[in-house]
């Protein structure tokens, strides 16, 4: 047995096992596993994988933590309200998105549009347990992070709510939850085909 191959079991299957109609837009709070998650998930449907947080920082040339020391969180959003606009142009792929993105009806009304949103809904403590391994969480410096979360939750869920699918977000294996995901975007499309070729 070559050293290579438990690597090789675990690459995805020469064809992907579903073909996204529009790019798969990852929602939900900070530590709720959108880049994580979205990495696999791009491996796992052969699509190219853009991180929003990311591709901000390299369009400022600096971190988000320095762009809200700097210039404050509504300059902020007008960012990344314009890179997500940008990123949605591009083809089909996998975006993960900040978690005060979906907050913003603009880039709401642009994701529906242009993709289909997935919120992973996560509880508190398994945010607390996951955002606590980082220190560049510019909003949980704001004040005790239970607390910062707690606040995040009651404002942000329900609007979450209104994302095309919800999968939760658990401590089981990353690879159960993209299959998750996978199915619920399959059925989505499934059932977006199947009203179209009624009408």
């Amino acid at each position: 047995m070559s050293a290579t191959q438990p690597f090789a079991a675990v690459q995805a299957p020469a064809q992907p096992e579903l073909v996204p109609a529009r790019t798969i837009v990852l929602v939900g709070l900070m530590g709720a596993g959108k880049t994580s998650i979205g990495k696999r998930l791009a491996a796992r449907l052969h699509l190219p994988f853009r991180d929003a947080d990311h591709e901000i920082e390299h369009a400022a040339g600096c971190t988000i933590e320095e762009i809200f020391a700097r210039y404050g969180e509504a300059e902020f959003r007008q960012g990344e309200r314009r890179v997500i606009g940008r990123l949605l142009e591009e083809p089909v792929h996998v975006l993960a998105t900040g978690g005060g993105a979906f907050m913003d009806p603009e880039t709401r009304a642009r994701i529906r549009e242009r993709g289909t949103s997935v919120w992973l809904r996560a509880g508190l403590d398994l945010l607390l347990q996951r955002t606590g391994r980082r220190s560049n969480r510019p909003l949980l410096k704001q004040g005790d992070p239970r607390e910062v979360l707690e606040r995040l939750m009651a404002l942000r869920y329900p609007v979450y709510a209104s994302a095309d699918i919800t999968v939760e977000s658990d401590e089981g294996p990353p690879e159960a939850m993209v299959e998750r995901v996978i199915a619920a975007v399959r059925d989505r499309q499934a059932a977006e085909q199947g009203s179209q070729g009624q009408g």
